[in-house]
């Protein structure tokens, strides 16, 4: 399959592969450089992005802001200045503006938000050259995020990213939509949002690239998503198992070694549910959760005297290695992942060229 390139504000991605964002610390610089590198949009994580600097449980929101830029800056070199470099952002982040104002003063291409209607993105990025993308999962979400975006700041999306039911990490989808995901017919989900994007495309006379999300793990997939109307795909999962991802040597032996039985939806203690890999802590937070012992106030909706557990931990944990008590976020088609390979192999079998 030849990519056809896809052109982002002042930008061309000559593949047009995301490489989805995963957080702590699971896509920083050496994943999205490499991405970036390769003719993509490498993406780096911003949720508590500075979790091994020594001074980030003293002051977590200063860590994460210069670990941030210092990211940013690494991956730029990484990719030679190739592809684009950009930042997940979840909308329910502490400060998020001031995480939006850093990645546009760093040199990030673009900020792609979700976890939450990102409704005031543009706000906070008004003053930069930054290109905006909401992460959308129905027809309703994509049309109210781009009409707030329309009224309040009088520009639309440079570019969208639908997330489907088979996708990991932060969902906007019920538990139950969940469990049934592979049931879904999702497809029209696809076109309804594609048609809502055509009419905001319209009015302000250009293309809104649009990129599918969920389960997207072979070319087959990728030439579906392309049939269906989409300009490329975000792929999450398959990049952890590369050489490249910066999560430790344990975090990507956990993926190669889970079987479709080994995933359960745990919820986050925003409310969202997620897909995850199952493990003790799993099977303690189902039971009634953990005290949480200490509290980073990194997202907005979480109460630590209520919650279930501390997502912040959980993740560290996981990104570290510690696969019994670690929260190891992942898709729906983690079971199919079974070795190691590297970003630039990964994108070649994406487009389907080995």
């Amino acid at each position: 399959m030849k990519w056809n390139a896809v052109k982002i504000g002042e930008h061309t991605l000559n593949i047009p592969v995301i490489q989805g964002g995963m957080g702590i610390g699971v896509s920083r610089c050496r994943l999205a450089g490499a991405v970036a590198k390769e003719g993509g949009m490498g993406v780096i994580s911003a949720a508590q992005i500075g979790y091994d600097d020594p001074d980030f449980r003293k002051d977590p929101e200063a860590a994460n802001l210069r670990a941030l830029r210092a990211h940013i800056a690494r991956a730029r070199e990484i990719s030679e200045g190739n592809g684009m470099i950009a930042v997940n952002l979840m909308a329910v982040t502490q400060l998020y503006g001031d995480y939006v104002r850093v990645c546009a003063e760093a040199g990030a291409d673009a900020i792609i938000s979700g976890a939450g209607l990102p409704s005031h993105l543009p706000k906070y990025a008004k003053n930069g050259d930054i290109c905006l993308a909401p992460i959308v999962s129905s027809e309703k979400s994509a049309r109210v995020i781009l009409k707030t975006w329309d009224r309040k700041y009088q520009r639309t999306a440079d570019f969208l990213v639908i997330e489907g039911p088979l996708a990991g990490g932060h969902l906007g989808f019920s538990q139950e939509e969940l469990e049934q995901a592979l049931s879904l017919n999702y497809d029209e989900e696809i076109r309804k949002i594609l048609r809502v994007r055509d009419s905001f495309a319209e009015k302000y006379g250009r293309r809104i690239p649009v990129f599918s999300a969920g389960g997207i793990f072979s070319a087959e997939d990728v030439r579906h998503q392309i049939d269906i109307g989409c300009d490329g795909v975000q792929v999450g999962s398959r990049f952890v198992a590369t050489e490249e991802c910066d999560a430790s040597p344990e975090y990507k032996q956990a993926y190669i070694e889970a079987g479709e039985e080994d995933i359960a939806i745990i919820k986050s203690p925003v409310g969202m549910p997620g897909r995850a890999l199952r493990n003790a802590f799993i099977e303690r937070v189902n039971r009634g959760g953990e005290k949480i012992s200490w509290c980073f106030n990194c997202l907005k909706a979480c109460n630590p005297k209520t919650a279930d557990y501390c997502i912040t931990q959980a993740l560290i944990d996981a990104v570290r290695g510690d696969r019994q008590n670690g929260l190891f976020f992942c898709g729906a088609r983690v079971g199919e992942i079974r070795e190691i390979t590297t970003v630039k192999e990964l994108m070649k079998e994406l487009a389907g060229t080995i």
